[in-house]
């Protein structure tokens, strides 16, 4: 029910209207609702299919820390350290309780709880995505904007035709072509390392930009190409004809009521673009030598260091679920006319 809709209804009972806060709050409460009664569920089915890989991939600390001389005293011990000596159902509701708590274990291998070794890491993937996002949305949304207040101009053909051509292009690719360009010919920019921002912001910008617009560029195109369309739509739309007619601002009806109708592809592709620009962060910090969230994973995973696999998976499975609810609240409030619509 809509916030027209209500206060219509309320009129009609002869029961005093609900105020639209009121109304729309309960509006977005069941998004939030609906959106948490999804997340859980796949939060526990995706957890429990991270612990089952780590505990039937056959990996033992005992082979990596005693080594081939290791006594069979010596490997139930280690074992019963790590709580491998357990069945599976109670080393799950184990794992299960300090993931919940914030616990993801010990590493196998260095004895370092595993939260601390990624909260190390964290800061350099968080950099390159956070950053990549940021460019992403900005020009996503400015090319899209553009592209579809001067539809069927030279600047939309150009807008298409640049969402084509990045489309196919790996991020790895922009990413040797970054290098080679300001890092080889100009010298402009380093090609390797990494400076916490706090230490020298001018310095992590140099390090952490041509990454962050290699993963950017499939973002932008991906966010101008679907708002491009999504507004074009909405533009055409009776309720905007007499927007038109009625004397409203060009700006107030793109921006009040075009943008916020026909945002639902652009934030629909957003979230599925999350997931991605994790992924692409490993690959960036390999090709760039920075030691972050991914070559964590990647080595802990050719090491057989078990609890911090399960553990990057984690944070990263979190990661997305909040990334996802954040675009499902935020497309359920920006989309009043598509809500009565359906």
């Amino acid at each position: 029910m809509t916030t027209t809709t209500a206060i219509e209804s309320a009129r009609t009972e002869g029961v005093p209207a609900p105020s639209v806060w009121a109304v729309r709050l309960r509006a977005v409460l069941r998004v939030v609702l609906g959106t948490v009664l999804i997340v859980v569920p796949v939060f526990l089915f995706s957890t429990l299919i991270t612990f089952l890989l780590g505990a039937t991939s056959g990996l033992n600390p005992a082979a990596g820390i005693a080594g081939d001389a290791a006594t069979p005293e010596t490997i139930a011990r280690i074992d019963a350290e790590f709580g491998l000596d357990k069945p599976v159902w109670a080393q799950y509701t184990d794992w299960m309780s300090g993931v919940l708590t914030g616990d993801l274990g010990v590493s196998w291998f260095n004895r370092i709880p595993v939260s601390e070794l990624i909260g190390q890491r964290l800061a350099v993937s968080a950099s390159i995505a956070g950053l990549a996002l940021v460019i992403g949305l900005i020009f996503g949304v400015g090319l899209g904007l553009l592209a579809a207040v001067y539809r069927g101009s030279l600047f939309d053909r150009a807008v298409t035709a640049y969402t084509s051509v990045v489309s196919t292009l790996p991020p790895f690719v922009i990413s040797i072509g970054l290098i080679l360009v300001f890092s080889v010919w100009l010298g402009w920019l380093p090609s390797a390392g990494y400076v916490p921002l706090e230490e020298d912001p001018g310095r992590w910008l140099m390090l952490v930009i041509m990454p962050a617009v290699a993963l950017s560029m499939d973002v932008v195109a991906d966010i101008a190409r679907q708002l491009r369309t999504g507004l074009v739509a909405e533009l055409d739309q009776n309720y905007i004809v007499g927007a038109v007619v009625r004397g409203i601002s060009p700006r107030r009806i793109l921006f009040v009521h075009a943008l916020r109708n026909g945002a639902g592809p652009a934030l629909a592709i957003l979230g599925m673009k999350i997931p991605t620009l994790i992924g692409g962060a490993v690959v960036m910090e390999t090709m760039f030598s920075m030691p972050g969230f991914g070559r964590l994973a990647a080595d802990s995973a050719l090491r057989g260091d078990v609890p911090i696999v399960q553990g990057t998976l984690v944070v990263a499975i979190v990661f997305v679920l909040v990334c996802n609810i954040v675009v499902n609240i935020t497309q359920g409030t920006l989309q009043p006319a598509a809500k009565r619509r359906e």
